[in-house]
């Protein structure tokens, strides 16, 4: 979930305790621990590799993360997002969105390059569904960023995440440094879907 900008806060105050969040971050960390005891064998088992489809490990590897930086990043942004798309959905409506985000993302990932034979890990995909339902949800929420040159500023959410999302795109044409960015435009794109399709179902 890295870029040339970091979101640290939100004024978009949730409703009710985000336990489905914070079950999510535990589960991903003691999974992160857990690999550390076979790390090579553990990521070739149970992530997702687009040659060898097993669909066990379209969930597993959401789980997964390959380092430090790496689950920290994921879970900084599930933190502070998921909490307020979390309050949209409801308790049971979250799980099974953050899953089919998940799912949406890695399946993205496998039609962009179906001959790979390297392991997906990390959610990334799912929580790019998040931050796309967080965009179409509360587009005018303030978030306060921290910058190039450790600049602060402050841009509503549409512009925040929408500039993530072109960062996405962007990346698609660098040198990737091993990054499924196909896995992050696909999550946002089924979560803002989803989330559209549910505001107007609710009518609001």
């Amino acid at each position: 979930m890295k870029g040339q900008f970091f979101p640290y806060k939100d004024d978009n105050v949730a409703k009710s305790r985000p336990y489905v969040t914070y079950a999510i971050i535990a589960m991903a960390v003691a999974a992160f621990v857990w690999s550390l005891t076979d790390f090579e064998h553990i990521i070739n088992t149970y992530g997702f590799i687009p040659a060898d489809f097993v669909l066990l490990t379209l969930f597993t590897s959401m789980f997964l993360h390959g380092g430090i930086g790496h689950i920290f990043g994921n879970m900084w942004f599930l933190f502070l997002f998921g909490d307020n798309v979390e309050d949209k959905f409801g308790k049971i409506g979250y799980v099974m969105f953050y899953l089919a985000s998940g799912l949406a993302a890695a399946l993205v990932h496998y039609l962009s390059d179906t001959a790979s034979i390297i392991p997906t890990i990390g959610a990334s995909g799912a929580i790019s569904g998040v931050l796309g339902a967080y965009a179409v949800f509360f587009p005018h929420a303030k978030v306060h960023t921290i910058g190039p040159f450790y600049q602060r500023f402050t841009l509503p959410a549409y512009a925040m995440l929408g500039l993530w999302f072109a960062m996405q795109f962007l990346g698609l044409f660098g040198s990737g440094g091993g990054i499924a960015f196909w896995a992050h435009i696909g999550g946002f794109v089924f979560g803002a879907g989803i989330a559209a399709a549910y505001r107007a179902m609710k009518g609001k």
